[in-house]
């Protein structure tokens, strides 16, 4: 047996074995993307370097040796510089979206090619769970915004932006008027409470959130009905007061105790509390006191944390409620809604005076995700940032490309005040282009780059250009995505392929190929499936009517 030790942890591994195996049992998770267990390292991707810490040098673990009496180190600051430069150089040289400029144009960031393609194949209660996950209020927002989506649609430069607004409504719609609307599951109750001051866009929003992961909310509104200005800045023809109506019913019915015609004055610590305990040791608990009619109250009960959702808001008023203010209005950072008060959240025209409905929503949901991070004891995340490789602009040649995947329909919409059918709706869906990967989140290099904080602009080069190889196949190969790991190339020659996969050209210039210029459903007579699990990239998929949904997530075993 041969000893060792990794990360200040003895181990015994078989002669043999390699610092990848020896950290494998060690439970230590080295990142490896051209390595695959039973197949010969190729050492091509450099994301697998350990420094070995009698010597000095860093080594790549999935095919260096383990010696008895090695110190070798897998996590430090300069394994991560290494690292992340490594990844920054592949994605350097890569032609691939993880995720749809749609994706990004959207502030609330819904899966926007998921949502369509579930039209284009008529499974509407699909699409409707797609759009919910993201967007509390899609009929209102089908009807009345201002569709930055459709600004970002890659189409929109060729031929004419997929319809996505009308097709969101049509879904919402279809949903609303079906006998059991879609509702999404809820967690068990936490016993957290958590204060909604406005039940606008914001607040429906982030109420919808918070009742999901299972905490009680409070929705606090000093209007007679809840919706904000949705109910004051739109005429009914734009946005029908059922419509409303109905959309805000699905929110409440998740368990959300609404209190209308309540005005509140103070947010105060809850001084029971805080006399047993010092606030330094726990997080503090909040009392609302609130006006109704002209009764004020201090409303039962203590709540684990607040959101201010009250729409736009004079400076000087923020200030006077023991806030830190702006000129537009509350004072927030801005990853994490976060107020100058712990454990008091801030989100839409509270804290920008004015902005979109869909950004108001957006605002809401991103900051209920901040306080459920803050009521589960753990750090806040950023939920702004979104790691995503991504392609930019398009050439000539790559447009008529990715236009011979979609439809060739022309863009279309209903006449005004109608809605979309289920033809046109199909229609209309199938030409969206699905920029975005299949393999987003399942994807090694995206996974890894993220982890890693690695930057995709950060060389500045010039990507190489997106194709698409063997359409009119059952296997598809996009070069641009390929990082030559060598896997295909192995497996095609283990399991005996007859033409198989090689490598031609030199250096820089090196690609993959078929050999004899056959094709590469000739070439992975065997083991398609396996070379498409294997590919840490999703560089070679199987066409959309071979493709087995399972496949994708092998890329993460």
């Amino acid at each position: 047996m041969v000893r060792l030790t990794i990360d200040n942890h003895e181990i015994e591994v078989a002669p043999g074995a390699t610092l990848l195996d020896a950290a494998e049992q060690l439970g230590i998770d080295i990142p490896t993307l051209c390595y695959l267990k039973g197949y010969k390292p190729s050492t091509s991707c450099l994301v697998c370097m350990v420094k070995d810490c009698q010597t000095g040098r860093l080594v790549p673990a999935c095919a260096t040796p383990a010696v008895d009496g090695m110190t070798i180190e897998s996590e430090s600051e300069e394994l991560a510089l290494v690292r992340r430069t490594a990844l920054e150089l592949l994605l350097s040289d890569h032609a691939g979206d993880c995720l749809a400029p749609c994706y990004f144009a959207c502030p609330a960031h819904m899966d926007i090619p998921r949502m369509l393609h579930q039209i284009g194949e008529q499974s509407i209660r699909d699409a409707i769970a797609t759009i919910k996950k993201d967007i509390a209020l899609p009929a209102v927002l089908g009807r009345i915004c201002s569709k930055p989506c459709e600004k970002g649609c890659r189409r929109g430069a060729a031929d004419g932006p997929a319809a996505i607004c009308e097709l969101k409504r049509f879904v919402a719609d279809a949903d609303l008027a079906s006998a059991d609307p879609y509702a999404p599951d809820c967690q068990p109750p936490t016993g957290k409470r958590v204060a909604i001051i406005g039940a606008g866009p914001t607040g429906l929003a982030a109420a919808y959130e918070l009742a999901q992961a299972g905490h009680a909310c409070m929705l606090f509104d000093d209007q007679p009905k809840p919706g904000g200005r949705l109910r004051t800045e739109f005429h009914g023809q734009d946005l029908p007061e059922d419509v409303l109506d109905a959309e805000i019913h699905q929110i409440l019915r998740l368990g959300i105790d609404l209190r209308s015609n309540c005005q509140i004055g103070a947010i105060t610590l809850d001084s029971s509390l805080s006399a047993l305990m010092p606030l330094d040791d726990m997080h503090p608990k909040f009392r609302l006191h609130a006006k109704h009619g002209s009764t004020c109250n201090d409303l039962s009960g203590a709540f684990d944390a607040v959101l201010v959702a009250w729409g736009a808001t004079d400076p000087k008023q923020v200030e006077r409620r023991g806030f830190q203010a702006t000129q537009r209005g509350l004072a927030i950072d801005q990853n994490t809604y976060v107020t100058n008060r712990p454990g008091i959240f801030a989100a839409g025209n509270a804290v920008r005076g004015s902005g979109l409905v869909v950004r108001s929503v957006a605002d809401g949901k991103e900051a209920a995700q901040s306080m459920i991070d803050y009521l589960a004891g753990r750090p806040i995340r950023n939920h702004g940032r979104i790691f995503s490789s991504r392609m930019g602009r398009l050439s000539p040649e790559e447009m008529a490309d990715v236009l011979s995947r979609a439809s060739s329909a022309a863009r279309s919409e209903p006449d005004c005040g109608a809605a979309f059918q289920l033809d046109a709706a199909t229609e209309q869906a199938n030409r969206c282009l699905s920029c975005g990967c299949i393999a987003h989140n399942h994807c090694k290099l995206e996974r890894y780059a993220r982890i890693y904080g690695a930057d995709p602009r950060r060389f500045g080069v010039q990507r190489p250009a997106h194709r698409v190889i063997g359409r009119g196949g059952s296997v598809l190969f996009e070069p641009g995505k390929c990082i030559k790991c060598e896997l295909c190339v192995q497996i095609a020659e283990q399991a005996g392929e007859p033409l198989g996969l090689t490598f031609v050209g030199r250096g820089f210039d090196v690609r993959l190929q078929v050999p004899f210029d056959g094709s590469l459903d000739d070439a992975l007579t065997q083991v398609a499936a396996a070379c498409i699990a294997a590919c840490p990239t999703a560089a070679l998929t199987f066409a959309h009517q071979h493709r087995n949904p399972e496949l994708v997530t092998l890329k993460t075993e």
